[in-house]
């Protein structure tokens, strides 16, 4: 029984899945949102310019993420920010799902002036996830129950 605690290696092939994360995460979150003129989609609500600075310091986040977490290790607060980043940055009338859940007058008089909280929120949220995995002592999940990637004592 090793009582030693290891630290995660942080090697050239984690920096670099990061790194891709990071530039894929950023073009197609802001593709999808049209933070920038696409063929794709089209912007139904103007950029008002927090939305870029809160995309890449999302992306950056969810990026080192990748790079320091745990192997077999659930993201589920990074995911979270991730999701309300993206809702942050998203154009409220555009995002069909919130669209058919709340409608179009109550997405544009309750949701767009709270829309930079949101996604603050998420910047926030993915940045302590950073900060518990660098934190972290040791490379095991602190529980096993916890990640769907650990195989259990009967599999």
């Amino acid at each position: 029984m090793q009582d030693e605690r290891q630290k995660i290696q942080i090697t050239p092939l984690r920096v670099l899945k990061g790194v891709a994360v990071m530039v894929v995460l950023f073009v197609v979150l802001g593709t999808v949102s049209a933070l920038w003129e696409n063929p794709l989609f089209v912007r139904m609500t103007p950029v008002s310019g927090f939305e870029i600075g809160a995309l890449f310091l999302l992306s950056v986040l969810i990026g080192v993420f990748v790079v320091v977490r745990r192997p077999g290790c659930m993201g589920k607060t990074a995911g979270t920010g991730g999701v309300l980043g993206f809702l942050g940055i998203a154009c409220p009338v555009c995002n069909k799902i919130l669209l058919i859940v709340f409608g179009g007058d109550l997405l544009l008089t309750y949701f767009e002036p709270v829309r930079i909280y949101v996604a603050g929120l998420g910047v926030i949220l993915a940045g302590w996830a950073v900060l518990n995995e660098i934190r972290r002592e040791d490379v095991s999940c602190p529980d096993t129950h916890d990640s769907a990637l650990t195989p259990t004592a009967g599999s």
